[in-house]
């Protein structure tokens, strides 16, 4: 085993690259051999991809009937090849569609059931009423549902089944090491963002050591892939998600005191931040001042159809003629997934027209606030291990990221934190920052940079964008909408989503404005009694609600409302946790 000052200093190495690395001067254009990576993917999601289509012509497009995911999320029984064999010797319609009874019968033979490749297990930290549990929540009513809300966390837990472990190559599962908290519903395996919300519901129900075990797996896909996949599935290895690990670091060892865990997962961290600041992520940017600034975007490794969507993006490319214009589309729809905003009009030129995507030249807000809350924490965490020189480091790189996100984000007259948008001519860098390329729509991502301690610690500048969140239209009955445009599109009006509530929030609440804090509860209170009247009404806790009518879930998308749900658990336990529940306070709408 290395010591811990060898591992040290290879940390300080790494990280000492990568801020050369992020040099200016030194940048790497998208034009470079960096431009339009794609990661291939394997046999096994290129045939069940094939099965995908056909059980669409067999099945029709109805969302109720046809899931396209669920096809990639089978497990075959026997090898790939032999499986393949069967499949194209079936007799196939002049459509290529086969019989109801055909396929069903197919899948049968050929294949395990979606959700087979994991086993449900008890949480080893779980208890029905943790002691010390939500000790602000004085309401008798409040409390009962909360701990049934706690009791979720057995139904979502899962590990990978021994098969997979076993015949990985049977499986687009792939291999985590520890035991796992899932969203629910479709989504039947880890996922990246998410998992940082449901880590706070699971410290709320103290229940560290699951909480513990989902870093474990996501540091294992950092050694396996070089980052976080969007989810624990051998179709998502092209892309990330919204880079959040840090921040589930910080916030367990912030409650458990674990300096094991810390030195675990530095050097995994510093993987990923190179990640996100090298090549196709990072784009140097020019300010009116003429001064040059690093920062980030969305930008998936891939330029085909979603595997897990396939049959839709088809569908949705079917007007594009041109090959390389129909490749860019569906790297565009990739690259909004990697978002986690997949869709909204935050990302189209032409809204709402979904062809229109353009996440790769868009500069968000969100993912540069989450990326200087990396180094920030990055910077604490090595400090907490003793490395000092790499803590250096990170803090001078936040600082760097802290002026750039003023400087090229930052509108004073309106109180909020605008995406840029980048010129059509990527090849020149830097871009040259013009007023008249940031976005002026409101959506809940312009206050993401509250959440950062940054942006929080200063008075003035949370009295000034809490009082823009007040008068921007996005405060509604039920919580804060995603936007002002009701698109269809499931991350636009009138949904809104636990994590936007609650990083909005938390950063109101912790700046130390009692006026600040005041409105977080409000908005705190509003979503919970969302979440609970939902669960009164439907016996289940949804993945999104829809924040114009108190009590009523979210649509919109390409698939059916899901339920379960991992990160609407995790934030109402986390602000039942900040705020509690007096006993007078009324629950229902």
């Amino acid at each position: 085993m290395p010591s811990s000052q060898a591992l040290n200093f290879k940390a300080f190495s790494l990280s000492l690259t990568l801020l050369t690395a992020m040099s200016v001067t030194e940048s790497l254009s998208p034009c470079s051999s960096y431009t339009s990576p794609v990661i291939p993917t394997t046999p096994l999601v290129t045939f069940l991809e094939r099965v995908q289509q056909t059980a669409l012509k067999t099945f029709g497009e109805e969302k109720t009937n046809f899931d396209p995911k669920l096809f990639v999320d089978l497990s075959l029984k026997l090898d790939l090849s032999t499986t393949m064999e069967a499949f194209d010797e079936l007799q196939k319609s002049a459509n290529g569609s086969l019989s109801v009874k055909q396929l069903k019968g197919f899948i049968e033979k050929y294949f395990e059931g979606a959700g087979n490749d994991t086993v449900y297990v008890k949480p080893v930290d779980f208890v029905p009423e943790p002691e010390g549990f939500l000790p602000k929540v004085e309401n008798k009513e409040v409390r009962a549902w909360a701990l049934e809300v706690h009791a979720l966390w057995k139904n979502l837990s899962r590990r990978v089944s021994d098969r997979v472990q076993e015949r990985p190559e049977l499986h687009t599962l792939l291999p985590l090491p520890e035991p796992m908290v899932i969203p629910g519903s479709r989504f039947r395996e880890v996922y990246y963002w998410d998992s940082y919300w449901v880590i706070r519901g699971l410290l709320a129900s103290k229940m560290y050591e699951t909480a513990k075990a989902i870093v474990t797996n996501l540091i294992y896909l950092i050694e396996e892939y070089g980052y976080v996949l969007n989810g624990a599935r051998a179709y998502y290895t092209n892309r990330s998600q919204p880079p959040l690990l840090s921040a589930m670091v910080h916030i367990i060892y912030s409650r458990t005191g674990d300096i094991e865990l810390v030195r675990k997962s530095l050097p995994a961290l510093l993987k990923e931040y190179h990640f996100w600041n090298s090549g196709i992520h990072k784009v140097i940017i020019q300010d009116a001042q003429s001064c040059n600034h690093t920062l980030n975007r969305y930008y998936a490794m891939w330029n085909k159809p979603r595997p897990e969507s396939s049959t839709i993006d088809k569908e949705s490319a079917s007007k594009i003629s041109n090959v390389s214009e129909k490749q860019h589309f569906y790297r565009e729809l990739a690259s909004a997934a990697e978002s986690g905003w997949d869709f909204s009009t935050r990302w189209m030129r032409n809204p709402p027209d979904l062809t229109t995507l353009a996440t790769t030249s868009i500069l968000p807000v969100d993912l540069n606030a989450f990326i200087l809350r990396m180094e920030l924490d990055i910077a604490f965490l090595a400090k907490v291990i003793g490395d000092n020189s790499t803590a250096e480091l990170f803090v001078k790189a936040s600082q760097a990221r802290q002026e750039a996100i003023k400087s090229i984000f930052w509108n004073g007259e309106m109180g909020q934190w605008l995406d840029y948008w980048l010129n059509d001519s990527m090849c020149q860098e830097p871009q040259t920052w013009e007023a008249c390329n940031r976005n002026q729509n409101a959506f809940a991502s312009n206050f993401i940079p509250l959440w950062i301690e940054s942006f929080y610690s200063d008075t003035t500048l949370v009295e000034k964008v809490m009082k823009s969140l007040q008068s921007s239209g996005l405060v509604c009955p039920a919580g804060i909408a995603t936007s002002l445009t009701n698109s269809g599109e499931q991350w636009d009006l009138p949904n809104g989503w636990a994590p936007l509530q609650h990083m909005i929030v938390e950063g109101l609440a912790r700046s130390g404005s009692k006026e600040a804090r005041s409105v977080a509860e409000d908005i705190a209170v509003r979503w919970i009694r969302t979440n609970y009247v939902g669960y009164k009404k439907t016996g289940t806790m949804h993945e999104k609600y829809d924040v114009e009518k108190c009590g009523e879930f979210g649509g919109g998308g390409e698939y059916v409302p899901q339920t379960g749900f991992g990160w609407s658990n995790g934030v109402v336990l986390a602000f039942l946790e900040e705020f509690g529940w007096p006993q007078d306070r009324k629950i229902d709408c």
